[in-house]
């Protein structure tokens, strides 16, 4: 007996940083710390976070508007942050029944 493929797994990551221009008090420590430990040439930089999340889908279409929905919504200040989506590839097919 075969089972059927209800989805396939879609995996990304959701990138979240300052939206350009706005001040970034963390990126400008940080670029601080790196001239007293004598990391010169490094500058413009700016700290965010990174969310990586699997999710099912029927499609990648699908799977993708769902990732976008979820940082839009839930995760990215649209006032302060941007974010953006890498998609990091399919795992795998959600399978329901029995598999033989």
């Amino acid at each position: 007996m075969s089972a059927e493929v209800l989805a396939r797994r879609f995996r990304y990551a959701v990138n979240i940083l300052p939206v350009d221009g706005a001040l970034d008090p963390r990126g400008r420590a940080l670029e601080r710390r790196l001239l007293r430990h004598g990391l010169a040439g490094i500058s413009q930089v700016r700290l965010g976070r990174r969310v990586e999340l699997a999710v099912d889908a029927p499609d990648a279409a699908a799977a993708r508007a769902s990732a976008d929905r979820l940082a839009r919504e839930l995760l990215c200040d649209p006032l302060t942050e941007q974010y953006s989506i890498d998609e990091l590839g399919a795992l795998s097919a959600a399978r329901r029944g029995p598999v033989g």
